[in-house]
């Protein structure tokens, strides 16, 4: 019976080694999905209008909603344009914190898919200097998704 054991206990550390290596968590991009119980043209809004992403954040938003446009987020500390917009389904951004190198941009996209009156929100940002993955996964939530989800309907 030892032996059986030792092989079952085996077998199953073979076995969670073989899962974790299947799915690495990857340090250059993050993807993120949230339910917000919001619908598309009001995240699409408070994603691309300075007094909406202001009042929401409770932070000084700058933002030309356009296509090209420029925005200085949190007071100053993100900045980036507008690359790409579907209204009320897609934001696409080059999109950098400040204290990051001069000309150093990520890309963020936001895809929003209505769900009845909510709205499932999938972000995927690439282009992030090395060190900074536990930073934005963190920071999306806090700043992004919780203040969204906090608004009335």
């Amino acid at each position: 019976m030892g032996r059986l054991k030792t092989f079952a206990l085996a077998a199953l550390a073979i076995a969670s080694l073989a899962a974790a290596k299947a799915a690495p968590e990857d340090p250059s991009a993050v993807h993120q999905e949230v339910d917000i119980p919001l619908p598309a043209a009001r995240i699409y809004a408070a994603l691309l209008d300075a007094k909406q992403f202001a009042r929401i954040t409770g932070s000084p938003a700058k933002i030309d909603g356009s296509a090209g446009g420029a925005f200085s987020l949190f007071g100053g500390a993100i900045g980036g344009r507008n690359v790409e917009l579907v209204p009320d389904s897609m934001v696409v951004q080059a999109w950098r914190d400040n204290d990051w190198a001069p000309g150093v941009y990520s890309m963020v996209r936001f895809k929003l898919t209505p769900q009845g009156s909510s709205t499932h929100l999938v972000l995927d940002q690439t282009g992030f200097p090395k060190g900074e993955f536990h930073s934005l996964t963190v920071g999306w939530p806090a700043h992004y998704w919780t203040p969204l989800k906090s608004l009335p309907r």
